[in-house]
């Protein structure tokens, strides 16, 4: 089918797109820079530059692809928009991916109205944002953690806008873990390397993780099945931090992390990484599994972690 990728340069999108391709899908991928509309040519896709931001932008390249499809990949989180990871202050971190996953997503379901599209994917995030209630690992029914008076609320009110207007449209939401893979490692090893990761006070919060590759691929099956609702998409075993941060130092050859107390990571690291650390909820990929007969290539982050980094 026609299948219109908004965000195909993302680290996603650059597994994504050429997946599409292969299973024999016409794609157009977009960008915000021309500086990187050969790559997505190389990629095997009709590659256009979109703001995301703007209704005509997206009202006018939606029409001119004629897609049967279309799948939400936009986000700002890369160095260039937002600068260097920073959980501390993620309301700002994240501003501009939480106007895309607000206006954004609000235009890209107004273009997908005009031109009677109905199969849609929207990109959601479920790593360590459970309802900190109940059980260690959620599913698609509960729901995400508002995280009030945090510098996460902002960003977890746009994960919820994208969620509750995609579903009302009858489209597909994926709450996908936190990635790892090509073009995602750096940022998330060189603070371990530098022992600037340590586990915060008990470790005990867990997390979902998601190979960049097998994320595509439950991409490509909830566009091919036309999807409908949540689903999460992370692998088998959400883990603690306790666990899962030292053996990613390990496969990079670090040191072991340090371990802080509470007290003390709070004013440094602030209130969303301890949270994570230590109360955090991963998602069970049932669902994911047993409707889209999705497969993991990478069914542990063990394996991948240890994949990427070998």
């Amino acid at each position: 089918m026609r299948v219109f990728v908004a965000g195909g340069s993302g680290a996603l999108g650059r597994q994504l797109v050429p997946q599409l391709v292969a299973r024999g899908h016409q794609v157009t991928a977009t960008t915000t820079s021309s500086a990187k509309l050969g790559l997505l040519e190389k990629l095997g896709a009709e590659a256009v530059v979109m703001d995301g931001l703007d209704a005509g932008s997206v009202e006018a390249a939606v029409a001119k692809a004629e897609p049967e499809a279309i799948v939400h990949q936009m986000t700002a989180i890369a160095v260039g928009h937002a600068g260097k990871a920073d959980m501390k202050h993620m309301d700002r971190w994240f501003a501009g991916t939480n106007r895309l996953r607000t206006e954004g997503t609000d235009h890209l379901l107004a273009a997908a109205a005009a031109a009677g599209v109905t199969n849609f994917v929207a990109q959601s995030y479920g790593a360590w944002n459970g309802l900190r209630t109940g059980g260690w690992v959620k599913a698609e029914a509960d729901p995400i953690d508002p995280m009030t008076g945090t510098p996460a609320e902002p960003g977890m009110a746009a994960i919820r806008h994208v969620e509750d207007a995609v579903v009302k449209a009858g489209g597909a939401v994926l709450r996908y873990g936190w990635f790892y893979g090509p073009g995602a490692m750096d940022d998330l090893v060189e603070p371990v390397r530098k022992r600037q990761f340590p586990v915060v006070g008990s470790g005990a919060g867990r997390c979902s993780w998601v190979h960049l590759v097998d994320a595509a691929s439950a991409t490509v099956l909830a566009v091919e099945q036309q999807a409908q609702g949540v689903f999460a998409i992370g692998d088998d075993e959400p883990a603690p931090a306790s666990e899962w941060l030292p053996y990613l130092a390990a496969a990079a050859g670090a040191k072991r992390p340090m371990r802080v107390p509470v007290w003390l990571a709070r004013p440094l690291a602030g209130v969303v990484a301890v949270t994570v650390m230590t109360e955090g909820r991963g998602f069970s990929n049932a669902r994911a599994k047993r409707e889209l007969g999705w497969e993991l290539q990478y069914p542990s982050w063990r394996e991948g972690f240890k994949a990427e980094l070998a």
